[in-house]
Order: C-alpha cells, then structure tokens, then sequence
C-alpha cells in the first residue's frame, strides 16, 4: 500500500503510527475503573490485581479487537461497493446489509420476545446475508446482466420494504421495540469475549476474498467490455464483491449493530490520501476504517462521559458532512451526467 509521489511517502506510516496511538489509547482509557498507569503496567507485564485483569482482558481488549475490526471490515466494505457500483458515494447499506439486518432483529424480537448477544449475532448475521442474497438476485433479472444500476435499484427496493415490515412488527411488540432501540444505536460495549470469535470469522473471510483479489476486483471499475478483453468475467468478478461485501458488512452489523457512513467516508478519504488506483484503495480503506471507528468510539467516550455516545450517532453526525463535501468538489456527480 502506497500513496504516489515523494509528498506522500511517509503517510502510511503517519497512519499506521496514529493507528497505533489510538490503540494505546483505547486500552489506557478505555471503559471500566482502571487508570492509565495500572493499565499499562499490564500491559508491559508488570502484575495487577483481579479487578484490572478483568477490566483489561473482558472489557478493553475486546473492545479494542471489535473496533479494528469492524472498522477495517467497513473500509473494506465501502471500497467494494463503489467499485461495483462506480460510484464515489456508494457504501454497504445500498447492498440489502443494514436493512436485511434489521428487519431479522425485530422479526427475532417478535417471535422470541428477548434475544441475547449471541441471539443477535445470529439473527442479525442470517439477515444480512439473506438481504444480500436477495439484492443480487433481484439484481439478476431473467435475461438482464448483473449491472451496477441494477444493484443499486435492488437495494433501494429491499431496503424500502424491510423498513415497512420492521415498522409493522415492532409497532405490535412494544418489549421489543426497546431492545430494538438499543440495538440500532450500535455499540462498542457488547462486545464480550465470548462471541468475539465467532464474531470476526465472517469479517476475516470476507476480508481474505477482497484483498486476496484485489486485483482482479480492481477490474469492476472498468467497463465490461475492457474488462473482458483483459481476460476478466464482470460477472463472476460482481458476484464475488456481493460475497464479499455481506460478509464484511453483514458481520460487522452482527457484531456491534448498524454503523453509517463509514463505509463512505473511508474510500473517500483514502483517495484524498493519494491512492487512486483500487488495488491500493483496498488496504488504504481499511486502516483508514479502523482509525475512524476507534476514534470516534474514543470520542464518544470522553465527550459523554461517564456515559458513552451511540457510534451510529456519531458516524452520521461526522460523516453527513464530509458527504455535502464530497459532492460540492467533485462535479461529475452532478445530475448531467
């Protein structure tokens, strides 16, 4: 992963440097009533009583794992989608992801009036998958080809009637519209140890899809036809990014619940940085996705605190503008085209 020119030589290491700042900080001043110097000392090795071993090992290196995770699996997620779109504003939620998601939690809540983590995990995870699967079907047609306008108009449609279904059952379960709420809100702080293994499978699988084929995924920005004469199959190339994309982004709502923007915001900013070329875009995403999901969950923290600010709030609340900003610099967004 590189960015061209002498001017940006050094900024991967900037990033991996301020990546590992925030790390650091994460575990130092993260959540349960450990000082910075007690957590470092074990960090470093140096003993500790029970209660820092539990507040480091059961709550802030989960946290921190989830974080990094996630946010790279949203990089990587978003970088995908406008690739297999062509469009610079494209992120995960236009796949049937967010809303698949959605609508099986609160189906879940209605048919089982309580689900735990795990329960959620699962639900959310079948749904994200399922409104994926769904998506690229409908995207399919009879004789039609997998297109990116197709895939998009898929997803707006899927995402359109689940939100009308959710509504429906959560309106005639009241218990469950309040762990709906909490849920929807995204957060850092279910994350237990527990199910954070099963919770990183898809996001590592899906995460060795795109960069193992980054190359040949490098080719969806191309027109099909220049991509054919360059030995490539857009279709198979299409359905390997959908694959790719709801395991990223699908177990990514599973784990900590929806987060927007993100997926945006990351390619952008990566493409700000110098790299312009997809193979590089991938990689530059997703360490640019974890800097800002570790962020802003440091952020919340120390602006609310004792409390913690929803991650989902806070993506919109810094994501919306870089958004406005986005589409102001670049005219070839505009409606002409």
């Amino acid at each position: 992963m590189s960015a061209p020119g002498a001017r940006g030589a050094g900024i991967p290491l900037l990033l991996a440097a301020g990546l590992a700042l925030l790390a650091l900080g994460a575990l130092l001043l993260g959540p349960g009533r450990v000082g910075a110097s007690a957590a470092l000392a074990w960090l470093l090795g140096q003993g500790g009583d029970a209660h820092a071993q539990m507040v480091m090992a059961q709550l802030r290196l989960p946290r921190l794992a989830a974080a990094l995770a996630v946010g790279a699996a949203l990089g990587l997620a978003g970088c995908l989608m406008q690739l297999l779109t062509r469009n610079p504003l494209a992120e995960p939620g236009l796949m049937g992801v967010n809303s698949g998601a959605t609508l099986a939690i609160a189906l879940g809540l209605s048919l089982r009036g309580q689900l735990g983590p795990v329960g959620q995990q699962v639900w959310a995870l079948a749904g994200a998958l399922g409104g994926t699967l769904l998506v690229l079907l409908l995207a399919r047609g009879r004789r039609a080809p997998l297109s990116p306008l197709r895939l998009v108009l898929a997803g707006l449609a899927l995402a359109a009637s689940a939100r009308g279904f959710m509504a429906l059952l959560l309106m005639l379960d009241q218990q469950g519209l309040d762990q709906f709420r909490f849920w929807v809100l995204a957060s850092l702080a279910r994350v237990t140890p527990e199910h954070l293994g099963a919770g990183l499978a898809p996001l590592a699988l899906g995460a060795l899809i795109a960069l193992a084929g980054a190359r040949r995924l490098a080719l969806l920005a191309l027109d099909d036809e220049l991509a054919r004469g360059l030995g490539a199959r857009p279709q198979r190339l299409r359905a390997l990014a959908v694959l790719a994309v709801g395991l990223l982004a699908g177990g990514s709502v599973a784990l900590i619940g929806p987060v927007a923007f993100l997926g945006f915001a990351a390619p952008y900013l990566a493409r700000a940085l110098g790299w312009m070329r997809p193979e590089a875009q991938l990689p530059a995403s997703a360490l640019l996705g974890a800097m800002a999901l570790l962020g802003a969950d440091l952020l919340g923290r120390w602006l609310t605190a004792p409390f913690e600010a929803p991650l989902s709030a806070l993506m919109v609340l810094l994501g919306a503008p870089l958004l406005v900003l986005a589409v102001r610099r670049d005219p070839s967004l505009g409606l002409h085209r």
